[in-house]
């Protein structure tokens, strides 16, 4: 907000404007006339005529009631009519656009000031720096908007993820890449890695908005994979591109009512024509997030041979209607009804009746950036209450004084701390691992790890509820960010499979891996 052309007034003039005929307040160091708005307050009228607000410095009050984004607001920002001579604004709030944050724990370690890492080089750093430049000024406002309204990400911020080849970037590493200009050239096809996918998811889910996050092409990035790994050269040719151009989308359609987790128990079947050219797919899917503006489906299917992945076009048989869910319809979330559908064979993903092989794959992935997404979600949300606390006075005192809350803040850190290091050190690993290995060895590894963090987010969750307070369940104001957080926390914890389910599963491999000879 410029200042250059505002009023000065010294404190004691400002001081002599106290009365509800003449009503000015400071708020650090500008001077705003509330006299009409007193009034129109949401917050009533008569807070304005409390000991030490009318004619005074107000910011204390102000910042213990109100998100420093209200003063951006053009309706409030127009009641300012000065600022104090001599006096400079001295907080710091919002979206700086670009700007790491200072507050300790706000960032991964590697972009805390004087820490080191072995992982990141000077490209992801670039992408780093480029990748939330876009996102604050770009997709977060886009976010906001969407979240609220249900309405799917814009498609001109599609566009512009386009053209920069993000939409490429979240596939990870691959041939897809092979003669693109990657975020302007900050980083070539050749030295993307899985630690530059990392940094774009994690610099997306600084938005703070889990529906639209799903719904900014996640369908792409766990339904697109099998197609890239899995598909014919012509299928590739044809329908790649009008997907990463943002043209066109994609959905992996995989949970049933009757089988969530338990892929082997779908119910949805595929079987051959009689001249073996088409494949005839009928069953319903559901909770397919994308699902109701896709135009592709990713289907797994019961056939003869077992189990089997097919690429589904929208068209004649093919239905979706919403599903209500915590989080914002933005997401797409659908129920997927294909009645005699009509599909080419040569839309099979892999070989017929290796299905489970092409899901393995893919959920390794797909848990892999749901890990990204959440340990930094996790970390907006310590952000949100290092702030809170430092602000907010309870008691006589500043809240971060009660040792109660200063032990739960040490619960979110250690856990957002240890699970980033964890992440890290699995990605690490898909680096120098082939995609066959990654299915593998590391489908328990990214279960455990998976598992772990989303037990620990709703602890985080539930944490910064108490933190907050009644703010922390109201979806406006001071907790807004708290309050979606606590609604759309468990989606972590069941998508890409159940958190018992995962554990289940990284103890089953780890079962299966015991040497014969060994004994206590």
């Amino acid at each position: 907000m410029a200042t250059k052309e505002m009023k000065r007034f010294t404190r004691e003039e400002v001081a002599k404007h106290n009365t509800e005929d003449s009503l000015w307040v400071i708020i650090d160091s500008r001077v705003f006339d509330v006299t009409r708005f007193r009034n129109l307050h949401p917050g009533g009228a008569s807070v304005f005529m409390d000991e030490g607000i009318p004619g005074q410095d107000a910011t204390e009050a102000f910042f213990g009631l109100h998100r420093y984004e209200v003063l951006e607001k053009p309706q409030y920002a127009r009641l300012q009519i000065g600022v104090i001579d001599g006096e400079e604004p001295q907080i710091q709030g919002g979206i700086i656009r670009g700007a790491v944050s200072k507050v300790p724990y706000a960032e991964p370690t590697w972009l805390s000031e004087g820490f080191k890492s072995p992982y990141y080089k000077e490209s992801h750093r670039r992408l780093q720096q480029a990748v939330r430049k876009f996102v604050d000024e770009v997709v977060y406002p886009d976010a906001q908007d969407r979240e609220l309204d249900g309405k799917r990400p814009s498609q001109s911020v599609l566009d512009k993820m386009a053209e920069l080849n993000l939409h490429a970037m979240r596939m990870g590493p691959g041939k897809h890449l092979k003669g693109l200009t990657l975020m302007g050239g900050i980083v070539s096809p050749e030295e993307f890695d899985y630690f530059h996918e990392l940094v774009i998811s994690q610099e997306i889910a600084r938005c703070g908005a889990r529906g639209y996050g799903d719904g900014l092409m996640s369908g792409c990035v766990i339904g697109l994979p099998p197609v890239l790994n899995f598909g014919s050269p012509e299928l590739k040719a044809r329908i790649v591109p009008e997907i990463l151009s943002g043209k066109k989308f994609i959905c992996l359609a995989v949970s049933e009512a009757y089988a969530g987790s338990d892929v082997f128990g779908l119910q949805t079947t595929a079987t051959k024509t009689e001249d073996g050219k088409h494949w005839i797919i009928t069953g319903t899917k559901k909770w397919i997030t994308n699902g109701t503006f896709a135009d592709y489906f990713t289907v797994g299917c019961k056939t003869e041979d077992g189990f089997t992945v097919i690429l589904v076009e929208r068209g004649e048989g093919v239905s979706t209607k919403p599903i209500k869910t915590s989080y914002s319809p933005s997401a797409g979330t659908a129920y997927v009804t294909f009645d005699h559908v009509k599909v080419p064979v040569e839309n099979t993903l892999g070989e017929e009746g290796g299905g489970i092989f092409v899901m393995l794959s893919n959920f390794n992935h797909e848990r892999w950036v749901m890990c990204c997404i959440n340990v930094r979600a996790q970390r907006l949300v310590v952000e949100e209450c290092m702030k809170w606390v430092n602000q907010r006075k309870a008691f006589g005192r500043p809240l971060h004084s009660l040792a109660v809350i200063r032990s739960k803040l040490a619960g979110m850190i250690s856990r957002v701390e240890s699970l980033q290091s964890w992440l890290e050190s699995v990605t690490y690993q898909m680096c120098n691992m082939s995609y066959r290995e990654q299915a593998s060895k590391l489908a328990g590894q990214i279960a455990f790890l998976k598992s772990h963090m989303t037990r620990g987010a709703q602890l985080t969750a539930a944490d910064a509820v108490q933190i907050f307070g009644g703010r922390g369940i109201t979806q406006t104001g001071m907790g807004k960010f708290i309050e979606h957080y606590h609604r759309t926390v468990t989606f972590d914890a069941l998508l890409g499979g159940a958190e018992d389910v995962l554990a289940d599963l990284g103890v089953r491999q780890a079962i299966r891996g015991m040497p014969s000879d060994v004994r206590l």
